[in-house]
């Protein structure tokens, strides 16, 4: 190997360029430089989470092979990621993500074969099917999830308490079911790494199950699952009508409950409105707590969105920042998808990303409808704008403030309502409709003279649009 760390990185780029395509190269690996290379590990530099994650996910095997050919057999690769680009706060990150929680067996959740305990007989040998990604760090509290989120970190501190057992935790698509109950097992798994954690989606149970009784190993099945210490079953909803896997479930539950092991299920429902369920099933789905993870309001939408932008290495202005929280309302999920968005446009046109650039990645998420504006929102509007009390307008002062302030009203309410001069003059002020029609003609001759004033009615178009869509 000759020439400097720096030079061997160009050399790399000039092969990884002769193999993907020009855009891939210029959005994935160009940004990247080379921090440093000491004793075989090359470190090198890329600007954000999300860009080291698509690298892991998609180019990994290709650097490593450029890596090994440019710099020698057996160079490391370590990844330094920018986490606050204003001061260039970086953060190392090897090229493996995997954890103690989760080990590299995979016996169990291989296709659609069901599980033998033989495959799996020690803890450590069996692999939790856990995502380590979902963690107690970034899942946020807020008053929507409190309870559910403590009760999940007391469970994976001290799992033989049978205070809450089974853990039922239900709540609609997206609002972090999935999230909390990973983070439940792996954080158990952590410490106390000697328990057999498993966690599962209903319907994996069921193919598991339907290719047991296929293959004449239903014993084997209900033995293996017999052995967990933390069952984890995602979307119990989807085992309704399914009767016979229904019954070899509720053997496995009383044979868990019984020996104290831990039962944690989701559901996009609570169990008394599960439909197609045996109801010893129901019944026992109540022993335990039931924890509803609620829609976030707009505070914890703030802080996710908040903790997602410092995670990805965003620079997302308070204003931007409000927008999103305020428009996409139901979803989690949904939030992850919008700060996606704007990484990903960020990073491949190589823009600040900006208020039109965040309306067009929520629209692709979620449908914003306009709302009417309605007289009193024009009202409460204009005079927070001007500061002028509303009561105010009602009375019969000539002052120049409040009658600007009534004039504008008007203005606007027959700008953005259908409703008729006369029905406008007597919400605003109780007068008539002459009065309408004199203020909304003084208001546009003096748009047509006055900069400032034409100015000042131009932010308030905008405050009172903005709000129309919030």
């Amino acid at each position: 190997m000759e020439g400097s760390p720096q030079l061997l990185w160009e050399q790399c780029l000039r092969i990884i360029k002769d193999n993907v395509t020009e855009q891939q190269y210029k959005t994935w690996f160009a940004p990247i430089e080379c921090a440093s290379y000491q004793d075989g590990k090359v470190v090198v530099q890329v600007p954000s989470q999300f860009v080291y994650e698509y690298l892991e996910e998609h180019y990994v095997g290709l650097l490593h092979k450029v890596l090994n050919r440019v710099f020698g057999e057996g160079t490391q690769l370590m990844y330094s990621v920018v986490m606050v680009k204003k001061d260039n706060t970086t953060v190392d990150l090897e090229t493996s993500k995997r954890t103690t929680a989760t080990p590299k067996a995979r016996p169990i959740t291989d296709g659609n074969k069901a599980p033998h305990p033989l495959k799996a007989t020690m803890p450590q040998d069996l692999d939790p099917n856990l995502n380590t990604s979902y963690n107690f760090d970034n899942f946020i509290e807020g008053i929507s999830n409190k309870l559910p989120r403590s009760v999940g970190q007391s469970i994976a501190e001290n799992p033989k308490q049978s205070t809450f057992n089974p853990l039922f935790i239900y709540g609609s698509s997206g609002v972090g079911k999935t999230h909390l109950v990973n983070a439940i097992g792996t954080k158990l798994k952590e410490l106390h790494p000697e328990k057999r954690v498993l966690y599962l989606s209903a319907h994996l149970f069921y193919v598991q199950f339907t290719n047991s009784v296929r293959n004449n190993t239903v014993n084997d099945f209900i033995n293996f699952y017999q052995t967990i210490d933390v069952l984890i079953i995602d979307d119990i909803q989807e085992l309704a009508g399914y009767t016979k896997t229904q019954n070899t479930f509720f053997h496995i539950f009383n044979h868990l409950h019984l020996n104290g092991k831990k039962i944690i299920l989701t559901s996009d429902r609570p169990p008394i409105a599960l439909q197609g369920m045996e109801e010893r099933l129901l019944t026992r789905f109540k022993w335990g707590l039931l924890a509803e993870l609620e829609k976030p309001n707009q505070d914890l939408r703030k802080a996710i969105l908040k903790s997602k932008v410092r995670r990805d290495g965003l620079n997302i202005p308070e204003d931007i920042i409000n927008y999103i929280s305020e428009n996409v309302n139901n979803s989690i999920r949904d939030i992850e998808g919008v700060v996606t968005s704007l990484l990903a446009y960020s990073v491949v046109y190589n823009r600040e990303i900006d208020m039109a650039m965040a309306e067009q990645a929520v629209k692709r998420v979620v449908k914003i409808e306009n709302k009417p504006i309605t007289v009193e929102h024009i009202m409460d509007t204009v005079c927070d704008y001007f500061k002028v009390k509303q009561e105010d307008i009602f009375t019969s002062s000539r002052k120049q403030a409040i009658v600007q302030v009534r004039q504008i009203s008007m203005y606007f309410a027959q700008k953005y309502t259908n409703l008729s001069a006369a029905r406008i003059g007597t919400l605003i002020g109780k007068r008539n409709h002459a009065t309408v029609l004199h203020s909304c003609n003084q208001v546009l001759d003096r748009i047509h003279v006055d900069k400032n004033f034409k100015s000042k009615l131009e932010e308030l178009d905008r405050i009172i649009n903005k709000k129309k869509q919030a």
